[in-house]
Order: structure tokens, then C-alpha cells, then sequence
């Protein structure tokens, strides 16, 4: 077999000038939505919950209601932390095949520049949130109105994301589209960590040296900065899109025929629920990382997000792996690799619990095998997907993953409580492997 040109690897998709217009929108997107979360926390801890709560009162009486305790300073503020990551998620869970539908009928770059310009707007009114005003339930009138404002940005979200995942096959030669995908997957988890680990320093920054030269609430210029960047990037993009489709056609009827895809095409079929599996997967991790790290001697329950690290560093590795020459593998193969690598890491982190260097470097493996599964899968369905249902596919990936990610979250606490870790880490990994079985990997392609 022939070898394919260095194009198929990070050099040449970066050597395309309109998609690095879109990886550097993605950048600042990224960025600027992680920065969101930690702002959010940020202003509630910083004006909001500056003393340990009350006793009493309507705050005491929800969360009695829900069976939290508010009896410390740490455990209001992640009270209403929760509020904020509801506000965030709910668009994310209900909205994505409807914005799909949208994403399809408008021009792809205006939606993108729209949602990043619009969402600069919003960041933009967030200091308002903090002038005096009415309390409902115990809490100022602005608390409630950044939980409207999360709201709002979490559904200018919904309608870039199918917009964007549109967008790269527009711009990238198919036999570019794995090293694509692996760049934005790369990204993606490099503007995780820096946005979750570098969030809270950057806020403070920013906060106290614009107070040295006498401007308050400097924190509040990230975020309309970094979207501001992102819709100015994208707004320079040259992308020829077909006409758009009449509007006359009824919203319902288009969804339905985003639906039809997956019954007509089995290979986008399954690699969506490959990704939905995955995704499912991972989310469980983020509950278990906390039972092992609390086996961790070195670590204990609160330094969970060391091994989350882990696993976005491993995956951070197999993102640019897949890119460098995952073109010379089948993606079938590549696939049940994968999940194989999955199932092999679960199994041994339930047997070598307890040990910081296994542990870590396990958690990485997993990461690498999240990379093989999940990268082959985003160009499949890029590649097999009708350009005029592309926004509506990525609609309904946007759903189901959600779906995928909130799920776990609330199931896999009280499954380990009830059945060990040990159960659940071979539950998992058998899953894993039926899926790999299920590939037929040792059929040839």
C-alpha cells in the first residue's frame, strides 16, 4: 500500500487556512465556556456567600429537602454551584435536535458567529447581576438572573455545536477529516484542563490588577473577550454552502428525516452509539474517580480530578496519535482497539486500587482508548451523513450525549454504594466488550 502524503497528519489539516480560522473559533469557544463555569462559582463565592449560611430559612428548607447539609460556607456555594450546572445542562438535554434542524436551514457560519456574538452580549450584562435588588428565597435578584443568562448561553450552545461539527467536513478533504477531528478532540480536552485548572488564578488576576489602575470587576472581561475572538475568527472563514432549504417544510417533519439517517445509514448509526457508549462510559468514571481516589493513600476523595486529568492527558495523546496515523488502520478495528483498551484499563484499576502509579498511569490507557473509539466514530458520521442533514445529526448526537453524560451522574454513586466499585468497574468493562465483539474485529476489511 502506498503511503498517503503528510497532508493526512496535524501539518497539513493546519496548513488549511479556512479550517485554522475554525480551530482558532473552537480555541476561544472552548475557553471561553469552561472560563463561564468558574466565573459563575467565582461571583457566588466572591458576593454571595461571603460567611457561613444562616440557620434557617428558605435555602435551609430546600436543601433539608433534597437531604444536603448547609452547615459550612464550602457546602452552600456548591449548592448553588449545582443551580448553575442545571441551568447549563437542560438546554444541552432537550434542545439539540430542534437547533439541528435550524443549524441545517441557516448558513453555518452566521449561526456560529451569531452564537459566539451574542453569548460576548450576555457575558457582558453579568455585572449588572451584582447591583442591589430584590431577594427571592433567600438570594438576590442577580443570582437568579445568572441562572436566566446560563440559560441562555447554554442554548446559543446547542445551536453552534451541530453548526461547527457541520462546518469541518465543508472545509477539510475527507482524507483529512481523521486528523481534523483529532486536532478539535485534542483541543477540546487541552481547553478542559487549562480552562478548569487556570480559571479561578486568570478571574483573580484580572480582578485585582485592573482594581491596581482603578477599574472594578475587571474579571468580567474574559469571557466577551474570548467569544468576541471566536466569532471574529469564524466571521473570516470563506465557506461555500449550498442554498439554504425552504422554511415552509414543518420543524417535525425535518427532524423525523434527521432520524431516518440512522435507520438508513448503519454505519453512522453505529458510530453514534459508539459515542453514545463512550460518553456513558466516561461519565461513570467521573463518579468512580472519587471511590479511587479515596483508596489512594497519596490522594483522598477531594484530589478525584488528579486522575480525571489523567485520563484527558491520555486522551490528549491518542487524539494525536489517531491524526498521525490512525489513516493507515481500519476504523472498525480501530474501534473495538478501543474499546478493548476500555474494558482492559476498568478491569485493572478495580485490581491495583490503592496504588498512585498504576492508578495514573491506567487512567491515561483509558484516555488512549477514549481517543480510538471516539475520534474514528466523530468521521464517520461526518464522512456518511448527507450534507443537508448534517445539522440535524450532530443535533441529536448533542442530545444523546448529553443524555449519555447526565445519566451516569446520577446513577453510579448510589450503584457503587449498594454493589462496591469492584462490581461496577467489571460491569463497565464487560459492556465495553460486547461492544468490541460487536465490531467483528477479526473479520477482514
Amino acid at each position: 500500500m502506498s503511503e498517503l502524503p503528510r497532508s493526512s497528519g496535524l501539518q497539513g489539516v493546519l496548513a488549511l487556512p479556512e479550517f485554522r480560522k475554525l480551530w482558532l473559533g473552537q480555541i476561544f469557544s472552548q475557553l471561553a465556556d469552561k472560563f463561564y463555569i468558574v466565573l459563575m462559582v467565582f461571583l457566588i463565592a466572591q458576593y454571595w456567600v461571603t460567611a457561613a449560611p444562616p440557620e434557617g430559612g428558605a435555602l435551609a428548607e430546600a436543601a433539608g429537602a433534597l437531604n444536603l447539609s448547609l452547615e459550612s460556607r464550602a457546602q452552600l456555594i456548591t449548592l448553588l454551584a449545582t443551580g448553575i450546572y442545571v441551568a447549563n445542562t437542560i438546554p444541552a438535554m432537550v434542545l439539540g435536535l430542534v437547533a439541528g434542524v435550524w443549524a441545517d436551514r441557516w448558513r453555518k457560519r452566521e449561526v456560529m458567529v451569531a452564537s459566539n456574538g451574542i453569548r460576548a452580549v450576555l457575558a457582558l450584562l453579568t455585572p449588572l447581576c451584582l447591583l442591589d435588588g430584590p431577594h427571592w428565597l433567600g438570594l438576590s435578584w442577580g443570582y437568579w438572573a445568572l441562572l436566566a443568562i446560563t440559560f441562555l448561553e447554554s442554548v446559543l450552545t446547542q445551536f453552534f455545536a451541530p453548526a461547527e461539527q457541520a462546518a469541518i467536513p465543508m472545509l477539510v478533504p475527507s482524507r483529512q477529516l481523521l486528523a481534523a477531528n483529532s486536532l478539535y478532540q485534542a483541543t477540546s480536552m487541552a481547553a478542559t484542563i487549562v480552562g478548569f485548572a487556570l480559571g479561578d488564578p486568570v478571574l483573580r488576576l484580572l480582578k485585582y490588577g485592573f482594581s491596581a489602575i482603578g477599574i472594578s470587576n475587571g474579571e468580567f472581561a474574559l469571557l466577551p473577550l474570548c467569544y468576541g475572538l471566536a466569532a471574529l475568527s469564524i466571521a473570516w472563514i470563506r465557506l461555500d454552502e449550498t442554498p439554504k432549504r425552504s422554511h415552509d417544510e414543518n420543524i417535525w417533519r425535518e427532524i423525523s428525516d434527521g432520524l431516518a439517517v440512522l435507520k438508513e445509514r448503519p454505519s453512522v448509526r453505529s458510530a453514534l452509539l459508539q459515542l453514545v457508549l463512550l460518553y456513558s462510559l466516561l461519565a461513570a468514571l467521573y463518579v468512580l474517580a472519587i471511590s479511587l481516589a479515596s483508596a489512594i493513600q497519596q490522594l483522598g476523595p477531594t484530589q478525584f480530578g488528579t486522575l480525571l486529568a489523567m485520563s484527558g492527558v491520555g486522551l490528549a495523546i491518542g487524539a494525536v496519535a489517531v491524526a498521525q496515523v490512525g489513516h493507515q488502520f481500519n476504523r472498525r478495528r480501530l474501534a473495538a482497539a478501543g474499546l478493548g483498551t476500555i474494558a482492559w484499563s476498568l478491569v485493572l484499576l478495580g485490581q491495583l486500587r490503592g496504588n498512585l502509579g498504576f492508578t495514573l498511569t491506567l487512567c491515561a490507557v483509558l484516555g488512549v482508548g477514549a481517543a480510538l473509539l471516539a475520534i474514528p466514530a466523530q468521521t464517520t458520521i461526518q464522512e456518511d451523513t448527507p450534507e443537508a442533514m448534517r445539522g440535524k445529526v450532530f443535533g441529536l448526537q448533542n442530545n444523546l450525549i448529553n443524555i449519555a453524560l447526565s445519566l451516569p451522574l446520577v446513577l453510579a454513586g448510589a450503584v457503587v454504594s449498594r454493589y462496591g466499585l469492584l462490581p461496577v468497574l467489571w460491569a463497565l468493562a464487560g459492556l465495553a466488550v460486547a461492544a468490541a465483539l460487536l465490531e467483528q474485529p477479526w473479520k477482514r476489511c
